[in-house]
């Protein structure tokens, strides 16, 4: 709905209806649609990290799943637009998602500087890597090609694009 008629245009109560649900049972889960939105939002980690827990990987291999997923959200432009929308309004301090993205983006550093650290004591990684530099600059290259690929989907490619950045960094063959 929201990828039909944009976030701002988008309503819920054509959300309800298009679900098969009356506007005030989709209001007794979601009270806004910023609550909506945000359910949209975690699902879509959740369902990546269940992905990631089922594969059992670590080191390297996180970075291998983290291209697969860049990959598979090729699939649905419209989570990709979502997330690119609310995480810039997301930016001001008074957004009602402000602190939603905080977390997710403290999350992901994390886990993504465990990966790597594990990745740079086995040897996976270049020599001498600031492993959380790493992780910030991988989330934002990512989320930069995603903005790239969301203009023109044709001439961005966006698991190559970060492959190939990811051979500054990683020592193996991903």
């Amino acid at each position: 709905m929201f990828s039909a008629a944009g976030v701002r245009d988008g309503s819920v109560r054509d959300v309800a209806e298009r679900a098969g649900m009356t506007h005030a049972g989709l209001r007794h889960h979601f009270p806004t649609k910023l609550d909506l939105l945000q359910a949209v939002l975690t699902w879509r980690d959740q369902d990546a990290l269940q992905r990631l827990d089922a594969l059992h990987v670590d080191g390297v291999d996180v970075i291998r799943a983290w291209l697969a997923e860049v990959g598979r959200s090729r699939d649905t432009p419209e989570l990709v637009d979502l997330h690119v929308t609310l995480s810039a309004e997301g930016t001001s301090v008074d957004h009602p998602l402000h602190e939603y993205f905080v977390r997710r983006y403290d999350r992901l550093v994390v886990g993504l500087r465990q990966a790597l650290e594990l990745a740079e004591s086995r040897g996976e990684l270049l020599p001498d890597m600031d492993c959380e530099h790493a992780a910030r600059i991988l989330i934002a290259v990512t989320d930069g090609l995603q903005v790239q690929w969301l203009l023109d989907r044709e001439s961005v490619d966006m698991v190559a694009m970060l492959r190939r950045h990811l051979g500054s960094i990683v020592a193996v063959p991903l």
